[in-house]
Protein backbone atom coordinates (compact mmCIF):
# COMPACT_ATOMS: atom_id res chain seq x y z
CA UNK A 1 0.00 0.00 0.00
CA UNK A 2 1.32 3.49 -0.78
CA UNK A 3 2.39 5.69 2.10
CA UNK A 4 0.31 8.85 1.91
CA UNK A 5 2.05 11.54 3.91
CA UNK A 6 0.03 14.66 3.18
CA UNK A 7 -3.33 15.70 1.79
CA UNK A 8 -4.95 18.95 0.74
CA UNK A 9 -8.73 18.72 1.10
CA UNK A 10 -11.05 21.13 -0.71
CA UNK A 11 -14.67 20.90 0.47
CA UNK A 12 -17.43 22.45 -1.60
CA UNK A 13 -19.38 24.81 0.64
CA UNK A 14 -22.53 24.05 -1.38
CA UNK A 15 -22.30 20.25 -1.34
CA UNK A 16 -25.11 18.10 0.03
CA UNK A 17 -23.78 17.78 3.60
CA UNK A 18 -25.27 20.50 5.81
CA UNK A 19 -22.63 21.05 8.51
CA UNK A 20 -19.31 21.56 6.72
CA UNK A 21 -17.48 22.59 9.91
CA UNK A 22 -18.43 19.28 11.51
CA UNK A 23 -17.09 17.50 8.44
CA UNK A 24 -13.85 19.46 8.69
CA UNK A 25 -13.42 18.59 12.37
CA UNK A 26 -14.16 14.92 11.74
CA UNK A 27 -11.68 14.70 8.88
CA UNK A 28 -9.00 16.47 10.92
CA UNK A 29 -9.35 13.86 13.66
CA UNK A 30 -9.22 10.96 11.20
CA UNK A 31 -6.13 12.26 9.41
CA UNK A 32 -4.36 13.14 12.66
CA UNK A 33 -5.01 9.64 14.01
CA UNK A 34 -3.62 8.19 10.78
CA UNK A 35 -0.45 10.26 10.95
CA UNK A 36 -1.30 12.21 7.79
CA UNK A 37 -0.59 15.94 7.49
CA UNK A 38 -3.79 17.60 6.25
CA UNK A 39 -4.96 21.05 5.29
CA UNK A 40 -8.74 21.30 4.93
CA UNK A 41 -10.40 24.25 3.23
CA UNK A 42 -14.09 24.97 2.67
CA UNK A 43 -14.53 26.83 -0.61
CA UNK A 44 -17.20 27.73 -3.15
CA UNK A 45 -17.58 28.58 -6.82
CA UNK A 46 -14.43 29.48 -8.69
CA UNK A 47 -12.36 29.22 -5.49
CA UNK A 48 -12.40 25.42 -5.83
CA UNK A 49 -10.61 25.39 -9.19
CA UNK A 50 -8.16 28.07 -8.07
CA UNK A 51 -7.25 26.23 -4.86
CA UNK A 52 -6.87 22.93 -6.73
CA UNK A 53 -4.53 24.49 -9.31
CA UNK A 54 -2.51 26.09 -6.54
CA UNK A 55 -2.27 22.82 -4.59
CA UNK A 56 -1.07 21.03 -7.74
CA UNK A 57 2.13 23.12 -7.53
CA UNK A 58 2.65 22.54 -3.81
CA UNK A 59 3.97 19.70 -1.63
CA UNK A 60 0.75 17.72 -1.21
CA UNK A 61 0.77 14.03 -2.12
CA UNK A 62 -3.02 13.83 -2.47
CA UNK A 63 -5.46 16.57 -3.43
CA UNK A 64 -8.92 15.56 -2.28
CA UNK A 65 -12.28 16.83 -3.45
CA UNK A 66 -15.08 16.93 -0.88
CA UNK A 67 -18.37 17.24 -2.73
CA UNK A 68 -20.35 15.78 -5.61
CA UNK A 69 -19.27 14.80 -9.10
CA UNK A 70 -18.96 18.41 -10.24
CA UNK A 71 -16.51 19.18 -7.43
CA UNK A 72 -14.51 16.01 -8.09
CA UNK A 73 -14.38 16.85 -11.81
CA UNK A 74 -13.14 20.39 -11.08
CA UNK A 75 -10.30 19.15 -8.88
CA UNK A 76 -9.46 16.32 -11.30
CA UNK A 77 -9.12 18.81 -14.16
CA UNK A 78 -6.55 20.78 -12.14
CA UNK A 79 -4.25 17.79 -11.56
CA UNK A 80 -4.81 15.54 -14.59
CA UNK A 81 -1.54 14.51 -16.22
CA UNK A 82 0.51 15.48 -13.15
CA UNK A 83 2.13 13.40 -10.38
CA UNK A 84 -0.61 14.42 -7.92
CA UNK A 85 -3.15 11.88 -6.72
CA UNK A 86 -6.88 12.62 -6.56
CA UNK A 87 -8.74 11.80 -3.36
CA UNK A 88 -12.54 11.50 -3.39
CA UNK A 89 -14.69 12.36 -0.38
CA UNK A 90 -18.27 11.83 -1.65
CA UNK A 91 -20.36 14.61 -0.13
CA UNK A 92 -22.73 15.09 -3.07
CA UNK A 93 -26.15 13.76 -3.98
CA UNK A 94 -25.33 11.06 -6.55
CA UNK A 95 -21.56 10.50 -6.32
CA UNK A 96 -21.33 8.46 -9.54
CA UNK A 97 -17.52 8.57 -9.78
CA UNK A 98 -17.07 7.38 -6.19
CA UNK A 99 -19.57 4.56 -6.70
CA UNK A 100 -17.89 3.35 -9.89
CA UNK A 101 -14.54 3.29 -8.05
CA UNK A 102 -16.18 1.40 -5.15
CA UNK A 103 -15.17 4.15 -2.72
CA UNK A 104 -17.22 4.00 0.53
CA UNK A 105 -19.91 6.66 0.62
CA UNK A 106 -19.64 7.26 4.36
CA UNK A 107 -17.02 9.85 5.23
CA UNK A 108 -14.80 7.84 7.57
CA UNK A 109 -14.53 4.96 5.08
CA UNK A 110 -13.74 7.33 2.24
CA UNK A 111 -11.04 9.02 4.34
CA UNK A 112 -9.56 5.62 5.21
CA UNK A 113 -9.45 4.75 1.50
CA UNK A 114 -7.69 8.03 0.84
CA UNK A 115 -4.99 7.22 3.43
CA UNK A 116 -4.42 3.50 2.89
CA UNK A 117 -5.91 2.54 -0.46
CA UNK A 118 -4.17 1.82 -3.74
CA UNK A 119 -3.25 4.24 -6.49
CA UNK A 120 -5.34 3.52 -9.58
CA UNK A 121 -4.74 5.10 -12.96
CA UNK A 122 -8.04 5.92 -14.67
CA UNK A 123 -9.08 7.60 -17.90
CA UNK A 124 -10.66 10.98 -18.37
CA UNK A 125 -12.66 12.36 -21.26
CA UNK A 126 -11.80 15.64 -22.92
CA UNK A 127 -13.71 17.93 -25.26
CA UNK A 128 -12.11 21.07 -26.70
CA UNK A 129 -9.70 21.08 -23.77
CA UNK A 130 -12.40 20.60 -21.09
CA UNK A 131 -11.92 17.56 -18.82
CA UNK A 132 -14.75 15.33 -17.61
CA UNK A 133 -14.61 12.24 -15.40
CA UNK A 134 -18.11 10.85 -15.96
CA UNK A 135 -19.89 12.10 -19.05
CA UNK A 136 -20.80 14.97 -21.31
CA UNK A 137 -24.11 15.50 -23.06
CA UNK A 138 -25.80 17.78 -25.57
CA UNK A 139 -29.45 18.59 -26.18
CA UNK A 140 -32.15 18.10 -23.56
CA UNK A 141 -29.98 17.53 -20.49
CA UNK A 142 -27.97 20.80 -20.60
CA UNK A 143 -31.28 22.64 -20.89
CA UNK A 144 -32.59 20.78 -17.82
CA UNK A 145 -29.47 21.65 -15.81
CA UNK A 146 -29.59 25.33 -16.80
CA UNK A 147 -33.29 25.59 -15.94
CA UNK A 148 -32.76 23.72 -12.65
CA UNK A 149 -30.04 26.20 -11.63
CA UNK A 150 -32.31 29.12 -12.53
CA UNK A 151 -35.14 27.74 -10.38
CA UNK A 152 -32.73 27.07 -7.50
CA UNK A 153 -31.66 30.71 -7.61
CA UNK A 154 -35.37 31.57 -7.27
CA UNK A 155 -35.54 29.53 -4.05
CA UNK A 156 -36.53 25.99 -5.01
CA UNK A 157 -34.61 23.07 -3.52
CA UNK A 158 -32.53 20.90 -5.86
CA UNK A 159 -34.90 18.00 -6.60
CA UNK A 160 -38.13 20.03 -6.97
CA UNK A 161 -36.15 22.39 -9.22
CA UNK A 162 -34.92 19.45 -11.27
CA UNK A 163 -38.44 18.08 -11.75
CA UNK A 164 -39.76 21.48 -12.84
CA UNK A 165 -36.81 21.88 -15.21
CA UNK A 166 -37.32 18.41 -16.71
CA UNK A 167 -40.97 19.10 -17.41
CA UNK A 168 -40.13 22.46 -19.00
CA UNK A 169 -37.39 20.96 -21.21
CA UNK A 170 -39.53 18.05 -22.35
CA UNK A 171 -42.40 20.40 -23.14
CA UNK A 172 -40.18 22.40 -25.50
CA UNK A 173 -38.35 19.23 -26.58
CA UNK A 174 -35.67 20.78 -28.80
CA UNK A 175 -33.89 18.75 -31.46
CA UNK A 176 -30.26 19.03 -32.49
CA UNK A 177 -29.11 18.56 -36.07
CA UNK A 178 -25.65 17.04 -35.74
CA UNK A 179 -22.99 15.54 -37.95
CA UNK A 180 -21.23 12.91 -35.87
CA UNK A 181 -17.93 11.36 -36.93
CA UNK A 182 -16.78 8.41 -34.82
CA UNK A 183 -15.26 4.99 -35.37
CA UNK A 184 -14.45 5.81 -38.99
CA UNK A 185 -18.12 6.47 -39.78
CA UNK A 186 -20.21 9.61 -40.30
CA UNK A 187 -23.79 10.02 -39.12
CA UNK A 188 -26.24 12.81 -39.87
CA UNK A 189 -28.75 12.91 -37.01
CA UNK A 190 -31.74 14.83 -35.76
CA UNK A 191 -31.75 14.01 -32.07
CA UNK A 192 -32.96 15.27 -28.68
CA UNK A 193 -29.68 14.28 -27.05
CA UNK A 194 -26.12 13.04 -27.49
CA UNK A 195 -24.47 11.32 -24.53
CA UNK A 196 -20.69 10.80 -24.39
CA UNK A 197 -19.36 8.68 -21.53
CA UNK A 198 -15.86 8.29 -20.15
CA UNK A 199 -15.64 4.51 -20.68
CA UNK A 200 -18.63 2.25 -21.26
CA UNK A 201 -21.87 2.85 -19.40
CA UNK A 202 -24.41 0.19 -18.56
CA UNK A 203 -27.64 1.27 -20.26
CA UNK A 204 -29.99 -1.57 -19.39
CA UNK A 205 -31.74 -3.17 -16.41
CA UNK A 206 -30.97 -2.22 -12.80
CA UNK A 207 -27.37 -1.16 -13.42
CA UNK A 208 -28.27 1.78 -15.68
CA UNK A 209 -25.76 4.58 -15.36
CA UNK A 210 -22.90 2.54 -13.88
CA UNK A 211 -19.49 1.58 -15.29
CA UNK A 212 -17.62 -1.66 -14.69
CA UNK A 213 -14.28 -0.17 -15.74
CA UNK A 214 -12.69 3.27 -15.79
CA UNK A 215 -9.50 2.27 -17.56
CA UNK A 216 -10.42 0.86 -20.97
CA UNK A 217 -9.39 3.98 -22.89
CA UNK A 218 -12.69 4.43 -24.72
CA UNK A 219 -15.60 6.81 -25.00
CA UNK A 220 -19.14 5.47 -25.15
CA UNK A 221 -21.60 7.32 -27.38
CA UNK A 222 -25.36 6.96 -27.03
CA UNK A 223 -27.77 8.81 -29.28
CA UNK A 224 -31.29 8.52 -30.64
CA UNK A 225 -32.47 9.64 -34.07
CA UNK A 226 -35.76 11.48 -34.64
CA UNK A 227 -37.24 10.22 -31.37
CA UNK A 228 -40.46 11.75 -30.04
CA UNK A 229 -41.27 12.38 -26.37
CA UNK A 230 -43.19 9.10 -26.22
CA UNK A 231 -40.30 7.50 -28.04
CA UNK A 232 -38.03 8.43 -25.14
CA UNK A 233 -40.48 6.83 -22.71
CA UNK A 234 -40.46 3.69 -24.87
CA UNK A 235 -36.65 3.66 -24.84
CA UNK A 236 -36.63 3.99 -21.04
CA UNK A 237 -39.01 1.05 -20.68
CA UNK A 238 -36.97 -1.10 -23.06
CA UNK A 239 -33.84 -0.24 -21.06
CA UNK A 240 -35.49 -1.50 -17.89
CA UNK A 241 -36.31 -4.87 -19.50
CA UNK A 242 -32.90 -5.23 -21.15
CA UNK A 243 -33.93 -4.67 -24.77
CA UNK A 244 -32.67 -1.15 -25.42
CA UNK A 245 -29.94 -2.15 -27.88
CA UNK A 246 -32.56 -3.83 -30.08
CA UNK A 247 -34.35 -0.51 -30.54
CA UNK A 248 -33.87 0.80 -34.09
CA UNK A 249 -33.94 4.47 -32.98
CA UNK A 250 -31.12 3.95 -30.45
CA UNK A 251 -27.44 3.91 -31.39
CA UNK A 252 -24.53 2.93 -29.14
CA UNK A 253 -20.87 2.75 -30.07
CA UNK A 254 -17.41 2.77 -28.51
CA UNK A 255 -14.64 4.93 -29.90
CA UNK A 256 -11.40 6.69 -28.91
CA UNK A 257 -12.50 10.04 -30.30
CA UNK A 258 -15.47 11.74 -31.90
CA UNK A 259 -16.24 14.96 -33.72
CA UNK A 260 -19.63 16.65 -33.47
CA UNK A 261 -20.70 19.52 -35.70
CA UNK A 262 -23.99 21.39 -35.65
CA UNK A 263 -25.67 24.23 -37.54
CA UNK A 264 -24.76 26.55 -34.66
CA UNK A 265 -21.36 28.08 -33.96
CA UNK A 266 -21.95 27.68 -30.22
CA UNK A 267 -23.92 25.18 -28.18
CA UNK A 268 -24.47 24.29 -24.55
CA UNK A 269 -22.84 21.13 -23.26
CA UNK A 270 -23.11 19.47 -19.86
CA UNK A 271 -20.04 18.03 -18.13
CA UNK A 272 -20.48 16.06 -14.91
CA UNK A 273 -23.56 18.08 -14.03
CA UNK A 274 -22.17 21.50 -14.98
CA UNK A 275 -23.06 23.42 -18.16
CA UNK A 276 -20.86 25.53 -20.43
CA UNK A 277 -21.38 27.14 -23.80
CA UNK A 278 -18.76 25.87 -26.23
CA UNK A 279 -17.67 26.75 -29.73
CA UNK A 280 -18.35 24.10 -32.39
CA UNK A 281 -17.14 21.71 -33.62
CA UNK A 282 -16.79 19.63 -30.46
CA UNK A 283 -13.78 17.33 -30.52
CA UNK A 284 -14.07 14.55 -27.96
CA UNK A 285 -11.24 12.19 -27.05
CA UNK A 286 -10.30 9.69 -24.38
CA UNK A 287 -7.15 10.30 -22.36
CA UNK A 288 -6.18 6.85 -21.06
CA UNK A 289 -4.60 6.54 -17.58
CA UNK A 290 -4.28 10.34 -17.34
CA UNK A 291 -5.53 10.60 -13.75
CA UNK A 292 -4.19 9.00 -10.56
CA UNK A 293 -6.81 8.40 -7.88
CA UNK A 294 -6.96 6.70 -4.51
CA UNK A 295 -9.20 3.61 -4.69
CA UNK A 296 -9.97 0.84 -2.19
CA UNK A 297 -7.00 -1.46 -1.61
CA UNK A 298 -9.17 -4.52 -2.20
CA UNK A 299 -10.50 -4.27 -5.78
CA UNK A 300 -13.37 -6.61 -4.92
CA UNK A 301 -14.92 -4.07 -2.52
Amino acid sequence: MPAISSVKVIINAHSGVTDKEEVRRGLSEVFEAGGVTADITIAKGGEIARLARQAAHEKWTVIAAGGGDGTVSTVAAAIVGSDKILGVLPLGTLNHFAKDLKIPLELEGAAATLMSGRIAKVDVGEVNGHIFINNSSLGVYPKIVSERERRQRLGLRKWPAFLWAAVAALRLYPFLHVDLVAGGKKFNLRTPFVFVGNNEYEMERLNIGTRARLDEGVLSLYVTNRTSRWGLVRLALRALVGRLRQEKDFMALLTNEAKIETRHSRLRAAFDGEVETMRAPLLYRSRPAALQVMAPADESK
